[in-house]
């Protein structure tokens, strides 16, 4: 604790000050970023393992099902400092540089989508089958349940679970400072890790917490708007 109070620790914060905002600023946009990216990927993924199931709406062959979780269940699996650098020439060849908070970014989706496939098969198998049924009996096609049935249902869950997907990646991103990501994340490890500056890498953490409080609680709200159950 008295290494908190030395000099060299205050006189490091103090030369970080003005560079807190944007790394701030950076973490936060790097994850909203990925999560929206990961959205895009991961939100049809789950919605393909629920109704290409052997009793979804929309049976597909089970080897293509079987691939596709196996594929999901594999990159899951892999630790992401491992899947980071496996991912780094993907980034530069989009990008052209493996450096920086938008660079991150890429192995930031590529850790994040199969999370989020996870989670809304897992938000898309809570809805009551007898609601899905109901839709059947009165004709609607099985596009027209999902978009209309399954999705506005689930709503509330797959708020909850995002949420969830959002802090996950907060944290992954901050992990992405060890490869130069930019953010709170790489200033705790370039700033404080490595120098061996604790005060810097509280205050980074302690801002990195702000950042989940802020999307819990945005979440937390929102989920709670959406939840019919609630309004009654």
């Amino acid at each position: 604790m008295s290494a908190i109070f030395a000099s060299d620790e205050w006189q490091t914060m103090v030369s970080i000050l003005p560079d807190l905002p944007f790394a701030t600023w950076e973490s936060f946009y790097a994850t909203v970023v990925t999560t929206v990216l990961a959205l895009v990927i991961g939100l049809p993924l789950g919605v393909l393992l629920v109704v290409g199931d052997r009793d979804g709406l929309l049976p597909l062959p089970r080897w293509l099902m079987a691939v596709l979780n196996v594929v999901i269940n594999l990159l899951r699996s892999v630790p992401f400092l491992i899947l980071m650098i496996m991912v780094q020439p993907l980034a530069q060849v989009i990008l052209g540089t493996t450096i920086g908070t938008a660079a991150s970014i890429v192995p930031l989706v590529a850790a994040s989508f199969p999370f989020v496939a996870r989670l809304v098969e897992t938000s898309l198998r809570e809805v009551d089958g007898g609601v899905i049924e109901a839709a059947e009996s009165m004709g609607a096609s099985p596009f027209q349940i999902i978009a209309k049935v399954m999705i506005p249902e689930s709503l509330p869950s797959l708020i909850a679970n995002v949420t969830i997907a959002l802090t996950t990646i907060l944290s992954y991103s901050a992990m992405a400072g060890i490869i130069g990501g930019g953010g709170l994340g790489q200033i705790a490890i370039n700033y404080g890790y490595y120098r061996y500056r604790y005060l810097t890498m509280v205050v980074a953490t302690a801002l990195l917490v702000v950042l989940v409080q802020l999307f819990q609680s945005i979440g937390t709200r929102l989920a709670a708007r959406c939840d019919k159950r609630l309004r009654k």
